[in-house]
């Protein structure tokens, strides 16, 4: 007997479905068989498909945004923080929800629906302003610099995912350039 699929199995199966073949990957038919099982298990979970898309865009942005802060916060320091935030940011989503790959999937999917968009621009605003917090603790105000940072975050990610370099030692540098720079 083959085990029962649960609700974030099919959520990481659709991550990585995302991150491997695109948002049309994101169907019943091609998940149930991706998934070695019927349709009847995909509907189970999920009234249709925009039902399933609604839960990957939900999981996306608790990942995107809230379990980030959260692990965050523990840091003591703002520039403690923000080397952490910067070393998150680079090191991708977990290999089972996509990996380094899932943001840009996210970001190339929410080009053409504009559902998803509205869930990256609002995963995109809540982290600005968490950055600017985090760097007004730090005494840094230029808005200018929140804006670059977190075009890095997602530039950096975005090569990660096509070349496969690590970008840790990258942001760390560009971080400690900016705390050097105002400090």
């Amino acid at each position: 007997m083959s085990k029962r699929l649960t609700k974030d199995d099919w959520l990481r199966g659709g991550f990585l479905a995302l991150t491997e073949s695109g948002s049309s990957a994101l169907k019943a038919e091609p998940m149930a068989r991706r998934m070695s099982t019927t349709k009847g298990s995909f509907y189970w979970h999920f009234a249709d498909v925009p039902a399933f898309h609604s839960a990957l865009l939900k999981e996306w942005e608790s990942k995107a945004y809230a379990d980030i802060v959260t692990q965050i916060d523990g840091e003591d320091s703002a520039a403690h923080k923000l080397r952490a935030l910067g070393q998150i940011a680079v090191s991708g989503a977990p290999k089972e929800y996509g990996g380094i790959a899932l943001e840009p999937a996210i970001r190339a999917w929410g080009r053409s629906d504009p559902d998803v968009a509205e869930a990256v621009a609002r995963v995109d605003g809540l982290r600005m302003q968490y950055l600017s917090a985090l760097m007004k603790d730090i005494g840094l105000t230029n808005p200018e610099l929140v804006r670059i940072l977190y075009a890095s975050f997602i530039g950096m990610e975005d090569l990660t995912s096509r070349d496969g370099e690590v970008n840790g030692p990258a942001m760390g540098t560009l971080v400690d350039l900016i705390l050097a720079l105002y400090q």
